[in-house]
């Protein structure tokens, strides 16, 4: 499906409205003024094989093996993947399965490495001068440098770029929304390193063969607004601020689009094909550094917050820090928390293990005090439509949630159960407090495994098809090869015979005379 190229469309002054939404308590008060600390090499880091959409690396490791900081531990496999690399130096210690960063707490292939307190650098990745460099050598630096989206999908970021060789892009959308309450490490990283950031984002532009660059920033972070101001081009090309309203989900792709340029993304269609490509500004950051520096992804800000937390702060943390090392980095914890969170409240992964490492996709970390959570008890849905009102999306979740309780599966899907993305403005809207989220994407996991439980079925159908008519044909050789053995048996018979006809008898002996 073709669209409108938004060139002659975009108003950079201007923002358009967005459907429903919440206003959740921000809370970022807590870290907002705290600047970034760097937080000293842990003992251990756990890297695991699967930070990324996509297949997970293969490991280039194993036990014993001394590796030094940046170097390539985990090689991308296939056209979606992303390399990992060492955060640390030191020696791998383990190369097995270890709990997921995920509410599952299923074990992951993952490389555990003895930091030697060193921090030895290996050799570093090729550097460009992205001003001489073509759009293929910078994502191969991208795709290098193991760089994925930091806003929490992590999408590898070199893939999405070659998305150019698909679409008519004019405009990199740069997301500095962070609207989830608590998160202020976006904030922080545009305050501190705007010209980063911006380089970085130049580089992706000219990758991307963009006019233009927007980066788009909610209105409560007036520093991070001023900071970027600063710079009215990247890498020569034309560089714009956005100031967005203080609504939840505006770092959604899609509605930060609609918010900045006025064009709605259709369900189950790409920015991309409006001309608009997003990233994350952490994103934009470790490009810079990749390709100016030739750093790989190895760390990333992450906010450390929450009443539980005794000193709330932005840290610099390396990939594969367990989550209990950085709290006892900001204090520990300062009371019991009532729920630990990867991300932000509202669509961050609860842990159960502060062993789980962080990740390249972790954002946040969220130590909540009992004071903090949500404990309303569950009451029925009396069909106020306050979810409907919320929605992003133009969803209506409580029918969703009936179909879905009422087995109807494709009933939820037909009312749009596929084009939900989990931001869980309903079930902050629900007087009721019905896990709305939860019940979608239990629903959602239930359809995958249908899907995969029927594809199976199908691909074991086809097999057998296959197979069948692999011995029926082997069958009807054996046949026809029969036949043919026949007809040329019954062809030399008839060829002994007249040959035996066509000879004269015998002369009699001269013996046999009387």
């Amino acid at each position: 499906m073709a669209f409108p190229s938004l060139g002659s469309l975009f108003r950079p002054s201007q923002i358009f409205a967005v459907r429903g939404g919440v206003h959740p308590e921000p809370r970022k008060h807590l870290t907002a003024e705290a600047e970034v600390l760097d937080m000293p090499v842990p003992p251990l880091v756990r890297v695991p094989l699967q930070q990324h959409s996509g297949a997970m690396a293969e490991p280039l490791v194993r036990r014993d093996d001394i590796v030094l900081k940046g170097q390539l531990i985990g090689q991308a496999r296939g056209a979606m993947s992303a390399n990992i690399h060492a955060p640390s130096s030191g020696r791998v210690i383990a190369v097995g399965h270890f709990t997921a960063p995920h509410p599952s707490n299923l074990p992951i292939p993952t490389i555990t490495i003895r930091t030697d307190g060193q921090d030895r650098w290996g050799p570093r990745l090729p550097r460009l001068r992205p001003e001489d460099a073509d759009p293929d050598e910078i994502a191969a630096q991208i795709e290098r440098a193991g760089i994925v989206g930091l806003g929490g999908a992590a999408f590898p970021a070199a893939v999405k770029l070659n998305q150019r060789r698909k679409y008519a892009l004019d405009t990199l959308l740069l997301n500095g929304a962070e609207c989830e309450p608590y998160l202020t490490c976006d904030d922080r990283l545009m305050r501190e390193h705007a010209e980063g950031l911006v380089d970085g984002a130049g580089i992706m532009a000219r990758a991307l063969g963009v006019s233009r660059i927007v980066i788009a920033v909610e209105a409560n972070k007036p520093e991070a607004i001023a900071a970027l101001r600063r710079f009215r081009h990247a890498l020569g090309i034309a560089l714009t601020v956005a100031v967005v309203p203080t609504q939840y989900p505006m770092g959604s792709a899609k509605h930060l689009v609609l918010a900045v340029t006025g064009k709605e993304t259709p369900a189950r269609a790409r920015t991309a094909e409006l001309g608009v490509l997003v990233y994350n500004v952490g994103t934009a950051h470790a490009v810079h550094l990749a390709v100016r520096y030739g750093e790989p992804l190895i760390s990333r800000i992450v906010t450390v917050s929450g009443r539980a937390i005794t000193r709330p702060a932005n840290v610099r943390v390396l990939i594969g820090t367990p989550v209990a090392d950085v709290i006892a980095f900001c204090g520990g914890l300062a009371e019991a928390a009532d729920r630990v969170l990867l991300g932000g409240p509202m669509m961050g992964l609860p842990i159960q293990n502060l062993r789980v490492p962080v990740v390249k996709g972790t954002c946040g970390i969220l130590a909540l005090s009992a004071a903090e959570t949500r404990a309303s008890a569950q009451m029925p849905c009396i069909r106020c439509g306050s979810c409907v009102q919320a929605c992003p999306c133009g969803l209506t979740p409580f029918e969703m949630n009936a179909r879905i309780h009422a087995g109807d599966l494709e009933g939820a899907v037909k009312v749009g159960l596929m084009d939900c993305i989990a931001c869980g403005a309903c079930a902050f809207a629900c007087p009721s407090s019905i896990p709305l989220v939860q019940a979608f994407d239990h629903a959602k996991g239930k359809l995958a495994e249908t899907q995969s439980r029927r594809h199976q079925q199908e691909e074991t159908r086809r097999l057998a098809a296959a197979r069948q008519a692999r011995e029926a044909a082997i069958a009807e050789a054996k046949r026809q090869a029969m036949a043919r053995r026949k007809v040329e048996m019954a062809a030399r018979k008839v060829a002994q015979t007249g040959a035996a006809a066509a000879d004269p008898p015998p002369a009699p002996s001269a013996q046999a005379a009387p």
